[in-house]
């Protein structure tokens, strides 16, 4: 962003409505303008019609034979009641090329953001979202389609180990942020209640599923300290696990009663010691990742300044990277321990950028820039049907995998991050 849009963007960043509004009205401006031509370091290998969703999981199978993927088979809206996400993998080529899409079966509980959380139990078994009956729940299933084994909740993030999950409650995500829950779902309630004690975040044994909850909404709420907060809604996403699986990170946000403001802090729970603490974020978080070192990149604001930061865990030490020049909004993976690959939203030409950043270096690589249609433009705060690449990085750091709809569908890409050698 330059000067003049990070001034604007700083002073609405904290009410949707009025930051879609602005947004929209300048890229509808630039849009009299033809738009600057698709850009990448190396071949986009893409299919149309298929995506994945969130960065905070991989796709990729360990071995980098096979791809998770979505396939959608509706227009480009939110999903009417009834109409469900295809859910499978591809055969991976050692280019990085797509081959045969297998199915594994399909989901009734799903987003455009981060589709049914489909993600790898181990090298034959996955677990994704559905529903059944109405109720939000998830299922684990082989690479042939059998069910392994249903949960009674949904579930969010998956451990690296595959032994634990995180849970929420669907129905009041998408009550608070939607187009991040799920249309159509009943969850556990407690929706007329602004940060109820009955729901928070939970902890799912898998080999038991059992399910108990690490942190209510209130006690969450209780803890801010502020004045008139437990006036606002309360509600917790975005979780993820450490890499050894030790600590639980999530996003505790609230949302005052008429929708126009939003408040954020990022939260790690100690599995061992069963304490949490509330990094030293300021008002906003965004989007966050782990390294191995017990460190978390985040974007969000510290100090009232935005910008990607990373966090020492569980001291909360922070070093802001790069803030002058990576002052862009992103969705970050890592491909090692001081080196990620982070995305842009569209800009004022709609035109969305991937970057390689490296902390040590105090470096920043443009590797793609890529063309978002008006299409896939989010409408308005109950609408969320953007296009985001999210970026994800597979295990040998080969490849970076993300969503674009440069070929005016919504398609899953491949792409090399090496630069191929000169001729």
């Amino acid at each position: 962003m330059n000067k003049i849009e990070r001034l604007v963007y700083d002073a609405v960043k904290k009410n949707p409505a009025i930051k879609y509004l602005l947004r929209n009205a300048y890229q509808g401006f630039y849009d009299l303008l033809p738009h600057p031509a698709n850009w990448s370091l190396n071949e986009i290998h893409f299919k149309e019609n298929y995506f994945y969703g969130f960065h905070d999981c991989s796709p990729f199978s360990a071995d980098e034979s096979k791809l998770l993927a979505y396939h959608t088979t509706i227009p480009v809206r939110m999903p009417l009641e009834g109409e469900a996400l295809q859910v499978g993998y591809f055969d991976l080529s050692s280019d990085g090329s797509m081959k045969d899409y297998h199915v594994i079966g399909e989901s009734l509980a799903w987003n455009y953001h981060k589709g049914c959380r489909l993600q790898w139990v181990d090298e034959n078994t996955v677990i994704y979202n559905t529903a059944v009956d109405g109720k939000a729940c998830a299922v684990l299933a082989d690479l042939q389609g059998r069910e392994v084994a249903r949960l009674s909740v949904s579930i969010d993030t998956l451990s690296k180990d595959g032994k634990y999950a995180t849970s929420f409650n669907y129905e009041r995500l998408n009550e608070l942020m939607p187009g991040y829950g799920y249309e159509h779902c009943r969850g556990n309630g407690f929706l007329d209640v602004n940060a109820p004690e009955e729901t928070g975040l939970y902890l799912v044994e898998m080999a038991t599923q059992q399910v108990s909850m690490l942190v209510s909404l209130k006690e969450l709420a209780l803890s801010v300290g502020e004045e008139g907060v437990m006036e606002s809604r309360h509600y917790v996403t975005h979780s993820e696990f450490s890499s050894d699986g030790r600590y639980v990170s999530f996003l505790h946000r609230w949302i005052e009663q008429d929708y126009r403001k939003r408040h954020s802090r990022l939260v790690v729970y100690d599995l061992q010691t069963k304490e949490w603490i509330a990094l030293p974020t300021t008002g906003m978080v965004s989007h966050y990742i782990w390294n191995d070192k017990h460190q978390i990149v985040a974007y969000c604001s510290v100090k009232e300044v935005d910008g990607h930061v990373c966090f020492q865990i569980p001291q909360g030490r922070y070093t802001l990277i790069m803030p002058h020049v990576l002052n862009d909004d992103g969705h970050q993976t890592m491909v090692t321990d001081t080196v990620f690959v982070t995305d842009t939203y569209p800009d004022k030409r709609r035109m969305a950028s991937l970057y390689r950043v490296d902390i040590e270096a105090q470096s920043r690589e443009k590797i793609a820039y890529l063309y978002s249609p008006k299409e896939f433009q989010t409408q308005d705060f109950h609408k969320h049907i953007a296009c985001d690449l999210h970026p994800r990085v597979s295990p040998s750091g080969r490849f970076v995998c993300f969503d674009a709809a440069f070929s005016s569908k919504r398609s899953l890409c491949v792409m090399q991050l090496t630069e191929k050698p000169k001729d």
